[in-house]
């Protein structure tokens, strides 16, 4: 039997033939297993294609869409670090045009503290000249006293030298409630200075520590992560809070500074008041005691008695100064006790640093005690402004019994009195013999902090 070949088979199938094949029988091996058909694997196929095409598709989307997040937070972390370091940059433009403000103002107001300080001065050198004035006023009359028989008369001298003292009086308490005034608004003048400064300071370190974050970068050796940054403290407060604190420190020392303006134009005015009063009547006095010189007289009796009482007043006086200062000295270390209790506890860390019960116990303790002391040291400098004035007056008693002599001695005395005054009262009561009197915190020249 002869045998096709299988391109000679497959030519007689396309020709429509069949074809006469001996067909040598032969044993398969088939495959075990499902078998697939032609179209379920076309289908297979083209799912499989048409998977592959989707998931590149999404994969395509993914990776367009990381591209567009990369660049989009990258220009978001950006542009939020430019934004922010400009806000930086804006913010310390801010602190330092409200620190300028503040030290401008603080400037101005040591310069008006200042000059108040030295108007202040100048009342209190008018003050002290007219100790003398009064003194020698008071002599005349002390010595006019001393007058007996037909020559004890109230004389237009009388009545001007009265005058007088009752002017020179008012002055001192005019020129007092002035200079009381000054101090007053120099001590509000020194709180909102001390304000300003708080708050210059408090600019100061907040300039640093913006500075120092402004000049941070990503490459910086002291970036770190922090633990729970964005925590809100307690003391946090708004934009218009912080400006309306650093407006309200210059507004307050500007009204201050108004104030002490206005008070010091007041002050220049009352003493040139006083001038021309103090002056016209010393011209009257001069003037009548030209015509009546020689009408004086002492009531020794009284005088002597009133010396007496003097002396007694001052011991006792000088004896309750002891006790107060002994009272006084011994407030002092419970102070400095509670005080160093109080300060302590300012080192307390973190959430420790409360207001409990001990920190009001302490603070009322040391108000108390500041109280106490402040207390004591006014009712000790009321006893010893008063023993000052006693011990002046018993030395114009001493002097005045000292003249006590004869009338025509007494008037002369008189005239040669009132001569001391044409160097002093009628001038502008500042001669080079008085020392003028410390200011309020004890010094001639203000110590500006």
């Amino acid at each position: 039997m002869v045998d096709q070949t299988g391109a000679d088979i497959l030519s007689q199938i396309r020709q429509g033939n069949r074809p006469s094949v001996t067909v040598k029988m032969a044993t398969l091996s088939i495959k075990p297993g499902h078998r697939y058909s032609v179209p379920d694997w076309e289908t297979s196929n083209r799912q499989m294609g048409d998977t592959a095409a989707y998931k590149r598709n999404v994969s395509h989307d993914i990776r367009q869409e990381a591209r567009t997040l990369r660049n989009e937070t990258s220009n978001k972390t950006y542009w939020d670090k430019t934004d922010n370091s400009r806000r930086l940059r804006d913010r310390i433009n801010d602190l330092t045009r409200w620190k300028d403000n503040l030290a401008s103002c603080a400037q101005e107001v040591d310069t008006e503290m200042e000059t108040l300080t030295l108007t202040k001065e100048e009342l209190e050198r008018m003050l002290a000249a007219t100790a003398l004035p009064l003194e020698v006023a008071v002599e005349c009359l002390t010595l006019r006293e001393r007058r007996c028989g037909t020559e004890v008369v109230s004389d237009p001298v009388e009545a001007e030298l009265k005058k007088e003292v009752e002017v020179i009086g008012g002055i001192q308490k005019t020129l007092q409630h002035r200079i009381s005034k000054a101090f007053e608004q120099i001590c509000l003048l020194q709180e909102a200075r001390h304000q300003l400064t708080c708050d210059l300071q408090n600019k100061m370190d907040t300039l640093d520590v913006d500075g120092t974050c402004l000049s941070l970068t990503e490459t910086s050796r002291d970036i770190s992560l922090k633990p729970n940054p964005m925590r809100l403290l307690p003391g946090f407060t708004s934009p218009q809070q912080w400006e309306q604190f650093s407006r309200s420190n210059v507004s307050r020392a500007r009204e201050e500074m108004d104030a002490s303006l206005q008070l010091r134009a007041n002050m220049k005015l009352t003493k040139a008041q006083l001038l021309i009063e103090l002056q016209a009547q010393h011209m009257a006095t001069d003037f009548a005691l030209r015509k009546r010189a020689h009408q004086l007289e002492q009531a020794c009796s009284e005088l002597l008695w009133q010396q007496k009482q003097t002396y007694d007043e001052i011991a006792e006086l000088e004896q309750d100064i002891r006790g107060l200062e002994d009272d006084l000295g011994a407030k002092t270390a419970p102070l400095k006790l509670v005080q160093t209790r109080l300060e302590n506890r300012t080192m307390r860390p973190g959430a420790d640093l409360c207001r409990d019960e001990v920190h009001f116990g302490l603070v009322e303790e040391a108000q108390q005690l500041e109280a106490t002391i402040r207390a004591l040291k006014e009712k000790l400098a009321q006893a010893q402004h008063s023993l000052q004035a006693l011990q002046q007056h018993q030395a114009c008693m001493e002097e005045d019994l000292s003249r006590k002599q004869d009338a025509l001695f007494l008037e002369q005395r008189s005239m040669e009195t009132r001569k001391r005054l044409a160097t002093t009262a009628h001038t502008e009561l500042t001669p080079d013999s008085i020392v003028p009197l410390a200011n309020s915190s004890g010094r001639h020249a203000l110590d500006l902090l």
